[in-house]
């Protein structure tokens, strides 16, 4: 059945922050696929509204959630997306896997929405080679920024020391059982050349593993794995796990075409961007931005401090009447709570300038920050309007709220992009 056949949608995908949820909006937007993500389980109104679709997404917070609360929110929207009918659903993690038993766990995640796809295979994704990701052996290795150097994952310069959930644990079965799934069987890639990849799979479900994670080594691996997860799915509607490469498998197993869509010339107006990326890629990509008016802002006063809100406020709206305006974030305390706290505060400041700012383009750099900051905005869905960067495509706001209506916005991870990544977003 053809993308425009069908008449509910077939793939679902929740993701586990607003970045990553974007960027799987774009794998099944760019090949064709009537896609739509919205900020949270949708009223019969808002999906009235957004038409048919083919795949269907919700963009969440669960990399930043106790795994009692992740399985609360989960639970809504597995249940959702069971009664929509879709054939899979697709757990969108990071293409790091950075998460932790307490906060932003994988396997909770899994545990909850088996509740709802029953099929006995659970595929876990293992890499993404446009974006630099690549597993082999069931062991991550990830680029430093768009074509920089490939580490372990464990020795990333930035993902070992993510400050809520580094990476010290490279092979992914071993940082996953930490997180309660115990058994996790391996497809390695030296199998997808081999006729007998179908049978090493049999082999390893009878076995009947918690889930099963599929190597990734080069973007020739993927049509592979889209074939495996296919032919499963006759055994009933499936859930996955991965990073956008599950859209990006499946896609290229059903031949699904490129729609090529041009960038739209950007409205009129100055560009916000908010950035609260701790990432050494993403203050590269700062220190390189030009034409925009730099603000930078210290956590802890956002937090504490009422009058220095206001103050940001003032001086961000008083510039963006001449030009557009960049606010930084400096570094909060070691403390993960404290950056939790800076960035909910953040998210107000940015809900408290968009109250009076007439912006034509929104840029936020930052997984956390991202995802705290649109949910605190009156919008309800995105939809795909072209690509920007691999993993930070061009989206347009679905709101009730005329104002924010057909506002651009992009959404970027700490490790997405070239050092030229502002000066390409502003249009």
């Amino acid at each position: 059945m053809s993308a425009s056949e069908s008449r509910r949608p077939r793939f679902a995908w929740y993701g586990d922050d607003f970045t990553g949820a974007t960027d799987t909006l774009a794998t099944w937007a760019e090949r064709g696929y009537r896609a739509l993500l919205f900020l949270r389980v949708p009223t019969p109104e808002q999906l009235a509204t957004a038409g048919p679709l083919d795949a269907i997404g919700i963009a969440g917070a669960t990399r930043s959630m106790a795994p009692d609360a992740a399985a609360i929110e989960l639970d809504a929207a597995g249940r959702f997306f069971a009664a929509q009918g879709v054939e899979l659903m697709h757990y969108k993690c990071c293409s790091t896997f950075d998460s932790a038993p307490h906060v932003g766990s994988i396997g909770a995640a899994v545990q909850t929405l088996r509740r709802h796809f029953a099929n006995p295979f659970v595929p876990i994704v293992g890499g993404q080679p446009n974006l630099g990701r690549y597993c082999l052996f069931g062991t991550l290795f990830a680029a430093a920024g768009t074509g920089g150097r490939v580490h372990r994952i464990d020795r990333h310069p930035t993902m070992s020391v993510h400050p809520v959930t580094p990476m010290g644990e490279a092979d992914l079965r071993r940082h996953l059982a930490a997180q309660g799934l115990a058994r996790i069987g391996l497809i390695d890639y030296r199998g997808y050349e081999a006729c007998s990849v179908g049978a090493e799979l049999d082999a390893c479900l009878a076995q009947q593993p918690d889930a099963i994670l599929l190597d990734v080594s080069c973007g020739a691996d993927l049509p592979v794995i889209g074939r495996l997860i296919r032919k499963q799915m006759r055994a009933g509607p499936m859930l996955a796990v991965g990073p956008s490469s599950v859209a990006q498998a499946l896609a290229s197993d059903l031949g699904a075409v490129s729609a090529g869509r041009p960038a739209p010339a950007r409205r009129d107006g100055p560009v916000l961007a908010l950035v609260g990326s701790l990432s050494p890629v993403t203050r590269a990509q700062v220190e390189a931005a030009s034409n925009y008016r730099r603000i930078d802002i210290g956590p802890a006063r956002l937090i504490d401090d009422a009058e220095y809100v206001d103050t940001v406020r003032r001086d961000a709206l008083q510039l963006l009447d001449v030009d557009n305006v960049m606010l930084v974030t400096e570094r909060p305390s070691d403390a993960p709570q404290q950056a939790e706290r800076a960035a909910r505060a953040t998210a107000k400041l940015l809900r408290a300038i968009m109250a009076d700012a007439a912006v034509s383009r929104l840029v936020i750099a930052g997984g956390d920050t991202s995802s705290h900051a649109i949910a605190t905005l009156d919008v309800w869905g995105l939809s795909y309007l072209a690509p920007l960067v691999p993993g930070a495509p061009l989206c347009r706001v679905h709101s009730d709220d005329a104002r924010l209506d057909g506002l651009e916005l992009v959404l970027k991870g700490g490790q997405m992009g070239g050092v030229d990544f502002f000066q390409r977003a502003k249009g």
